[in-house]
Parts: structure tokens; sequence; C-alpha cells
């Protein structure tokens, strides 16, 4: 029974050894231990505000940037609307500079057949006119053989036509 009651004496150098532990213990222990959990404490309260700050500026640099996509998404549309409009201006300035060549060209070969064709006319009528002659001429000789008062007259008229 003495286990369970114990002595006074005992429960006095228990409780006096108890003390003086407690007092060392809280004039050298206790103040760095509390120290150091409340230096710990405010450690990860402001561990805990910086990942919120960081979480925070996070989140809006992942809105600026996607503002930031969005206005490069319009800028490249607007780009390329310019370009494909500049695309477009070329293409009709082309199209109508050719057509204008073309004109120009069809206009010139028109002139150049008409030239053509009045030298090609010319040059039938003249054909022509020496052919005429030819014929006067073998139809005259024919006709002056015979006469020869015919040829005296062919021949004056000869002579007037080498002095003009």
């Amino acid at each position: 029974m003495r286990l369970l009651t114990p002595d006074f004496g005992l429960v006095f150098w228990m409780v006096l050894g108890f003390g003086i532990l407690f007092f060392i213990l809280s004039k050298f222990a206790w103040k760095p231990i509390l120290s150091a959990l409340k230096e710990r404490e405010q450690s990860i309260e402001g561990s805990l505000r910086q990942a919120e700050k960081a979480r925070e500026d996070m989140s809006k640099l992942v809105a600026k940037n996607e503002e930031l996509l969005n206005q490069a998404k319009e800028e490249r549309n607007e780009i390329l609307r310019e370009a494909r409009e500049a695309a477009e201006k070329v293409k009709t300035d082309i199209v109508a500079r050719a057509q204008k060549e073309a004109e120009e060209k069809l206009k010139q070969a028109i002139r150049e057949i008409d030239i053509q064709k009045m030298a090609a006319i010319v040059e039938v009528k003249n054909a022509a006119g020496l052919m005429a002659l030819d014929i006067a001429e073998k139809v005259i000789r024919k006709e002056l053989k015979g006469n020869p008062e015919q040829v005296a007259y062919v021949n004056q008229l000869a002579k007037e036509a080498k002095l003009n």
C-alpha cells in the first residue's frame, strides 16, 4: 500500500525538485524556447503571407498575360487584315495595269495591221498599175506597128515626158 500513498518527505522533495527545475527552466530554457516558437510562428505567417501575395501576383500576371495575348491576337488580326487589303489593292493595280497594257498593245497591233493593210493595198495598186501599164504597152505596141503616124506621136510624147 505504500506505493499508492506516498510519504510526506517524498512529496516534499519532489515538489522542491520540481520547483527548482521549473525555476531553472523558466530562467534559462522557457524564454529561448518561447522566442524560438514565436519566431517560427512569425516565419510561418510571413511565408503564408508571401505565398498568398505570390498567388495574387501570379493571378495578376496570368490576367496580364491573357490581356497581352488578346492584344497580340488583335494586332495580328489587324496586320493580317491590312496585308489582305494591301494585297487586294496590289492585285487590283496589277490587273488594271495589265488591262491597260493589253488595250495599248491591242491598239498598237490594230494600228500596225492598218499600216500593213494600207501598205499591202498600195503594193497591190502599184502592182495592178504596173500590170495595166505592161498590158497597155503591149496593146499599144501591137497597134502602133502598122501606123507610122502613131509611132511619131508616141515618140513626141516620150520626149515631152522626159523634159518634165
